[in-house]
């Protein structure tokens, strides 16, 4: 019978090792794998580490935005070979990701739908798994003038102020107003509070001329949009 040798990544041809391949093909050409391979630099004494990091992404479904919900913990406590040191690597990188998501989302010239809102704030608020609200302050051309944190909760609700976020809006000489939280259970149909907070705010910003143009809910792969439903 054949014996058959673990290979390490140095013994694999060059255009196959990760950092190689880079340099050759371009990072594009890297698989998630190959990138997080990369990250890991070294994997453990059964697999290379492109093999560790295929292994983590199996067990995310090999979802992104999955992966970045985990923990320093969670990644030392299920993967041999990952310690701290490799754990705080890939959270660091996969929340530089998501800091330049929210650094090209801050660049959007005017909220001209409900997509925009989820683009905007998708970025701060899909991995989390309590619910936080926050609030889009406008001006008369629908261009953001602030993004503020309304409040942070628990995993089922937070409690919202309408009246601190009325006093952002007049302090900011806002004209409008679109809120938005997440869910963390992924259901992005809103409940009895969501709705009893919208109908607050609505009427709060009809009194001082300040429009509420939309409440929209965020989850990991989809949203709810007051507006486009017609509940506002």
């Amino acid at each position: 019978m054949e014996n058959k040798t673990k290979l390490n990544i140095k013994d694999l041809a060059e255009e196959d090792r990760p950092r190689e391949k880079m340099l050759l093909k371009g990072v594009g050409s890297l698989s998630d794998a190959e990138l997080l391979g990369i990250l890991i630099a070294s994997g453990n004494k059964d697999e290379t580490a492109v093999e560790l990091a295929q292994r983590i992404l199996h067990s995310v479904s090999n979802n992104l935005n999955t992966l970045g919900k985990l923990t320093i913990k969670d990644l030392i406590k299920n993967f041999k070979g990952i310690g701290e040191a490799k754990a705080i690597t890939i959270i660091a990188a996969l929340e530089l990701g998501r800091r330049r998501k929210l650094s090209e989302a801050e660049v959007q010239p005017q909220i001209t739908s409900s997509e925009n809102v989820f683009q905007i704030l998708h970025p701060v608020l899909a991995d989390l798994k309590h619910e936080e609200v926050w609030a889009l302050l406008l001006n008369r051309a629908n261009k953001v003038m602030k993004k503020i944190q309304v409040s942070k909760g628990g995993i089922t609700g937070t409690v919202v102020d309408i009246r601190m976020i009325m006093k952002e809006a007049i302090d900011s000489l806002a004209s409008a107003i679109i809120l938005c939280h997440n869910h963390p259970s992924g259901n992005a149909n809103p409940s009895g509070d969501d709705n009893n907070i919208t109908r607050k705010l609505k009427e709060a910003g009809q009194i001082l001329d300040i429009k509420l143009l939309d409440h929209v809910i965020i989850c990991d792969h989809s949203y709810y949009s007051y507006a486009d439903k017609g509940h506002l």
